[in-house]
């Protein structure tokens, strides 16, 4: 297949699909036309197709994303909008939970795309990652964060120059969102009444351009953020 990755009869696996940006990703490629499949611990919006998963664990989130594949009958493309944080200094957050961050972030993003390579090479189909404003640029509290969201960022760059010519490799590096990310966190580290964020469905928006590149032209990189982001530059 070929052409229009989130257009009419497109298969889209999107991770984290059940709420945030997934959820806009989700909702915006239904409504191009597209299938949206889902790969979440919660289920998604009512009828789409999805498997219950923690991508923390690596193994079983590559099975799931097999599964989906196989049921479905292919993919034509990945967004991989899934994403954890737990904000603290580096002494204060427990090893296990600072190693989750690691494995949801970056290490499941690698493992579903990893899954996904043969459908997406028989689609000459495309790849979204979802890094953050905060894989560019550094903030204190945010270790893992940090450094799971800057090992997507090289992570997808690497992949971009290895698929080249067979698979599409888009960069998102997306700013604060008005979603739930941000409600189970500390005080202190909830964006305030006058923080400046996104509407998801406006990233989505930048997934879907990026998704309808045809083959041979490649969106890279997109940096999508409020317009008085205080994260980037």
């Amino acid at each position: 297949m070929t052409g229009n990755a989130a257009g009419t009869g497109r298969t889209v696996l999107v991770t984290g699909g059940s709420s945030g940006l997934g959820a806009a990703v989700v909702t915006a490629v239904a409504r191009a036309g597209g299938r949206p499949l889902v790969l979440d611990r919660n289920a998604p919006a009512d009828g789409v197709p999805w498997v219950e998963c923690d991508l923390a664990d690596t193994r079983a989130a590559e099975a799931a994303t097999r599964q989906l594949a196989e049921r479905s009958g292919g993919l034509d493309a990945v967004v991989t909008a899934a994403g954890i944080d737990v904000p603290g200094r580096l002494a204060d957050v427990p090893g296990e939970t600072w190693d989750k961050i690691i494995a949801v972030d970056l290490l499941a993003t690698a493992a579903v795309i990893r899954a996904a390579l043969p459908w997406l090479e028989a689609s000459r189909g495309n790849v979204v990652t979802v890094a953050s404003t905060l894989g560019v640029k550094a903030v204190s509290d945010a270790t893992a964060y940090c450094a799971a969201k800057f090992g997507v960022v090289g992570f997808t760059r690497a992949l971009a120059a290895e698929l080249a010519g067979t698979v599409g490799v888009t960069l998102l590096v997306p700013g604060g969102m008005r979603t739930a990310f941000f409600d189970t966190r500390d005080a202190q580290y909830r964006p305030g009444p006058d923080a400046n964020l996104n509407d998801p469905a406006d990233t989505a928006a930048a997934v879907m351009f990026a998704l309808s590149q045809p083959p041979g032209s490649a969106v890279r990189e997109l940096v999508v953020c409020a317009e008085r982001e205080s994260s980037y530059p």
